[in-house]
């Protein structure tokens, strides 16, 4: 699992490498079209297409927070041990979930590489986004899964994971 972990939370940081640089290019075409009248062309197409990218890096650690949203009100009253088959069920739907994600957006990867779909202003390829994406929904399927066959350790959204 610390093979999980650790490639989750380098996806994260990849996920704020981009996040971070979009920010700073925004800034770079506002403080240019202000100044003196001259913005990078298709910095809107960019930041688009990074925060996609940065959206799927992120929620490999956010599984394996358990960050996601968990509704109790009809579970606060059951036992711990239903509690934890519960979870381990939302898991194991989340790890089926990021599973089809994974094929459908590798099907329309591959669907813009061959039709070389670019975006329409600088013609970034579009199917770049698509490769970062994959890996992304695969590791939280698998981080999923994991947390499905074999529990969550006691942790509960905000706490440290000792997984």
């Amino acid at each position: 699992m610390r093979v999980l972990e650790t490639l989750a939370k380098f996806c994260a940081i990849l996920a704020g490498v981009l996040l971070t640089g979009i920010t700073l290019m925004t800034c770079g075409s506002l403080i240019g079209r202000n100044t003196v009248g001259v913005s990078i062309v298709g910095a809107f197409e960019l930041t688009g297409v990074a925060a996609g990218a940065a959206i799927a890096l992120f929620m490999p650690l956010a599984q394996m927070r358990r960050g996601n949203i968990i509704v109790d009100f009809f579970t606060a009253h059951v036992s711990e041990r239903t509690n934890d088959r519960l979870d381990r069920f939302g898991a194991l739907l989340l790890a089926l979930i990021f599973a089809l994600l994974a094929w459908r957006t590798s099907l329309g990867g591959i669907n813009s590489y061959s039709s070389g779909s670019e975006t329409q202003i600088m013609g970034f390829p579009e199917w770049v986004v698509y490769a970062t994406m994959v890996p992304a929904f695969v590791l939280a399927g698998l981080i999923a899964l994991w947390q499905a066959a074999f529990g969550f350790g006691g942790t509960r959204e905000g706490e440290d994971a000792a997984i």
